[in-house]
């Protein structure tokens, strides 16, 4: 997926202006698509060139620093629909902490690997305790008509899975480091 996809879908939900954008990305999309500032930027241009947004007026007379504003054009709105069922391809996972895991298997640095993993399972632990209180907060009397809320809900939810899933292998990870530490002291 490319970015494009996340911010068409972001100015679907709400028009918005670039800095509007980054700070829904840094507190929603951002979980499951992040993306920096300068980024977002340059495909706010990349899509107004291709007229899949458009720049709204602005309700004063221009200045510096005035943020511009956008909202999605008719083209941009049938881009994303007919997006949306697409087929692609799952995502590969990419994880420092699985190559690390490796390492370890062909360094026998298992004590290095044992704090990698807990820190990791410590900052999974906080991303799951987020997600729970935005699930408590947002979802907690979801109308199970409302499309909306309930998309957004299961979006949520696949984040609160994988970081369950996550915490498991960790744990996992450290038993069988556990137990090989065990047998090498034998």
């Amino acid at each position: 997926m490319s970015l494009k996809y996340a911010i068409l879908t972001s100015l679907t939900e709400r028009e918005g202006s670039g800095i509007e954008l980054a700070r829904r990305f840094d507190k929603s999309i951002g979980y499951f698509w992040p993306a920096t500032h300068q980024q977002i930027y340059r495909e706010l241009d990349r899509l107004t060139s291709a007229e899949l947004i458009r720049e709204l007026p602005q309700e004063e007379p221009p200045r510096r620093g005035q943020p511009r504003r956008f909202a999605v054009t008719d083209a941009g709105r049938a881009t994303l629909e007919d997006w949306i069922g697409a087929d692609d391809e799952p995502e590969p996972i990419r994880s420092t902490l699985a190559v690390r895991v490796r390492a370890a298997a062909v360094t026998g640095r298992t004590d290095e690997l044992r704090s990698a993993l807990e820190y990791h399972r410590g900052r999974r632990r906080e991303l799951l305790e987020k997600y729970l209180a935005i699930e408590e907060r947002d979802f907690s009397s979801v109308d199970p008509a409302d499309v909306r809320a309930v998309l957004q809900h299961r979006v949520l939810t696949l984040g609160i899975e994988g970081e369950r899933g996550w915490l498991a292998w960790c744990d996992e990870t450290l038993d069988a480091v556990d137990e090989l530490e065990g047998n090498t002291e034998n």
